[in-house]
């Protein structure tokens, strides 16, 4: 079932007319750099903080301080209009809700979303104003629903448990204050919240109704985390809270900020997982993701800044891409495909509900720009766009999906000064550097320098970058780079960012000889410690060359060391095979992390041939090259895999025999990896029965003429 929306209008604006909100209160400016959560161990804090799910006492200061000033204000006008605001509220609880159609009940969500919004609202109203009026109807509201028997209907029912779960957690967490509500009541009120929203929101992580983790876009996974964060929080249940935070970082499915900012382009616009369905369903990832990442941060754990701020990718690609450039026409993005179990195969970005205006901005951008000073320019023009941002809008349940009223919420004060230029990373494609950086708030431009030496001295090799903030250096010399970023601010340079590290030419990465004849180590030829470890059915045999390892074909493989491939663009891996048996789908390498991101060589696949593949979306996403026929049997064969840019290329014995131009996925790409594997398969797959030699991964891609000398020599 898709997720409505609240609008599907194009914005037209102009930016010079419009004034934006920035952040705190009193003394807050000169403190917004260090309101960073203090670092601490990994786990829910102890105790929790309260107020601490989208708002703290911090938070609620500054709006009683600003509400009356714009653009606070206007923000506030549209919340003390709204019809759920008031104090005449009436509740309208259900014995059970239904969402989605079961072919017995009807649906009746809607009931339960128009009171969670009431009861937000008329909390914040009393947060602000201090009139007690709006604390009784709230409490009232959330007194009513506590005999709620359940959650219902088709699958969709998860997204009511999720949607909603998460917003009344946030109700609640504003009324816990309330010396009007009575403690048997809020007991009760958190035992409702756990035994009728959180588990419905586990068992769907934990299971995904049965299917395979990439039927579910990412919005249900989303809903089902911030629910479960919400109600952790409210209920100082650290496991619930670990629980979301953990799947946000690491779960299998696309709720995973890894796989719902699905492809980073450079200058780190991150393509969102459902950016190829529709706009609706794209900006409700942004609501979600922003929610859940503000949940967190005000219990002292950084997700906005997690994986290198990877949740800002996301939000930059799906800001720019429904924002207005000029007249109606939309700013343009990049897009490469995506595809799951359900073969949507979507090769293009979707216009559908291009330019909805979701109020979400004002948390993204108050966040980055004005607590930590990053430049975030899409979202900062998205925030302004949709102010003041309003709350509980509308008829459909998309109006209700966020809570909203950012403005008033997150505006604070513009940061004094921005931070440096920073996360600055590199990667090699086509044989060139290609650089991505995070801007600084008040920057005008950035330049680029390169060194031969770690911490230079550098030379400036281009200056003027404005948008994006990347930099491909078509002029590296071979060997090993060193880069860092200055920004420009009221004309005077900056101190340089962090430093980035690429290596360019075709060096050896990792050279496992595999001349050993004793033990169950297999040296790395390198020195770079490579080093791999024989596991199981292997043992040392006469090779190609000299020595050789044998798998049994059942339990043998050879292990990598984790995270191999991590800074690795271009590449080649080449080496000698001893095929003993013909099976479908043994694996000759395969480097991943479980069957959601993997790259592999098969000597044989389900078609019959010999076929590469790699993917960051499990089988469904694979990009492959495949050989016409499969390897043969009972003698020594050199078979190579090499990636330049886009392009990938097989080799047999020294001759290409099949190429990909659309390979847009790189090993580095594929995140961690803990299981990089000779021999055997991220699936049940079984093992190679055979013999293996002279197993060499190279930095770059060897020409054909490389190829073929590797195999005479």
């Amino acid at each position: 079932m898709l997720l409505q929306h609240v609008s599907r209008r194009s914005f037209l604006y102009s930016l010079g007319a419009l004034a934006l909100a920035g952040c705190g209160g009193a003394g807050e400016q000169l403190a917004a750099l260090a309101s960073t959560p203090a670092p601490r161990a990994a786990g829910a804090p102890t105790p929790f903080v309260h107020p601490g799910l989208l708002h703290t006492d911090a938070d609620f200061a500054r709006m009683a301080a600003k509400y009356t000033t714009s653009p606070w204000s206007g923000s506030w006008n549209l919340l003390i209009t709204n019809w759920h605001a008031q104090s005449t509220y009436v509740a309208s609880p259900q014995d059970w809700v239904y969402r989605g159609n079961d072919g017995v009940h009807g649906e009746n969500y809607t009931r339960l979303m128009h009171d969670v919004c009431a009861a937000y609202q008329c909390a914040l109203r009393w947060k602000i104003s201090g009139d007690t009026a709006y604390a009784d109807t709230a409490v009232a509201i959330l007194n009513a629903w506590i005999p709620l028997q359940g959650i219902g209907g088709d699958t969709n029912a998860l997204l009511a448990a999720g949607i909603y779960g998460y917003e009344f957690a946030n109700a609640a967490e504003i009324m816990r204050s309330y010396s009007g509500w009575a403690a048997t009541d809020q007991a009760n009120f958190k035992t409702m919240m756990s035994t009728k929203f959180y588990q419905i929101c586990h068992d769907f992580l934990v299971g995904h109704n049965g299917t395979e983790w990439t039927h579910y876009w990412a919005n249900w996974d989303l809903c089902a985390i911030a629910s479960i964060m919400a109600i952790g929080v409210l209920c100082d249940d650290g496991a619930k809270f670990d629980e979301a935070v953990n799947y946000f970082k690491s779960g299998g499915g696309n709720g995973r900020i890894f796989k719902a900012v699905y492809y980073l382009h450079p200058g780190y616009l991150g393509q969102w997982q459902e950016a190829g369905r529709d706009q609706g369903h794209a900006t409700l990832g942004i609501v979600l993701g922003g929610a859940i990442c503000e949940m967190a941060w005000n219990q002292g754990v950084d997700l906005y800044g997690y994986d290198n701020n990877r949740f800002l990718a996301g939000a930059e690609y799906v800001a720019k891409s429904n924002l207005i450039q000029s007249g109606t026409t939309y700013y343009t993005v990049p897009y490469v495909t995506y595809n799951n179990v359900d073969n949507v195969n979507q090769t293009v970005f979707a216009t559908g509900s291009q330019g909805i205006g979701r109020a979400c901005w004002a948390l993204v951008y108050n966040h980055y720009v004005n607590r930590m000073g990053l430049a975030a320019p899409y979202s900062k023009q998205f925030a302004l766009v949709v102010q003041p941002e309003g709350g509980g809008l509308g008829s459909t349940s998309g109006g209700y999906d966020q809570l909203g009223l950012g403005t008033l919420t997150c505006g604070r004060d513009p940061i004094a000064t921005g931070a440096l230029p920073s996360g600055l990373t590199g990667y090699v494609n086509a044989g060139a550097p290609v650089l991505s950086w995070w801007g600084s708030a008040y920057a005008t431009s950035y330049n680029v320098k390169r060194a031969t030496v770690s911490g230079g001295p550098y030379t400036t090799i281009q200056t003027g970058i404005t948008d994006l903030l990347t930099y491909t250096d078509t002029s590296a010399p071979t060997g090993t780079n060193y880069y860092v970023v200055t920004a420009m601010i009221s004309g005077v340079e900056s101190a340089v960012s962090n430093q980035a590290t690429v290596i360019t030419g075709k060096p050896l990465h990792t050279y496992l000889t595999f001349d050993a004849s004793s033990g169950t180590t297999a040296a790395d030829a390198t020195g770079l410690g490579h080093t791999g470890t024989l596991i199981g059915g292997a043992s040392w045999v006469a090779g190609k060359k000299n020595n050789a390892v044998s798998l049994n074909g059942s339990t043998g493989y050879v292990s990598l060391p984790a995270n191999l491939m991590t800074d690795v663009g271009d590449f080649t891996i080449a080496t000698w095979v001893y095929w003993n048996t013909s099976s479908n789908w043994q694996r000759i390498f395969d480097f991943g992390d479980g069957t959601g991101q993997y790259m592999f060589l098969t000597p044989r696949n389900g078609g019959g041939v010999a076929r590469f593949a790699i993917t960051i979306n499990g089988g469904k996403g694979e990009l492959g090259i495949n050989h016409t026929a499969a390897l043969p049997t009972g003698q020594w064969v050199h078979v190579a895999v090499t990636l330049s840019g886009n392009t990938g290329t097989m080799y047999i014995n020294g001759a290409s025999v099949a190429s990909n131009t659309n390979m847009f996925h790189a090993p580095f790409r594929m995140g961690s990896t803990s299981q990089n594997w000779i021999g055997r398969s991220q699936y049940s797959d079984p093992y190679f029965n055979g013999k293996i030699d002279d197993f060499r991964i190279y930095r770059g891609a060897l020409s054909a003429a490389d190829v073929l000398a590797l195999y005479n020599s």
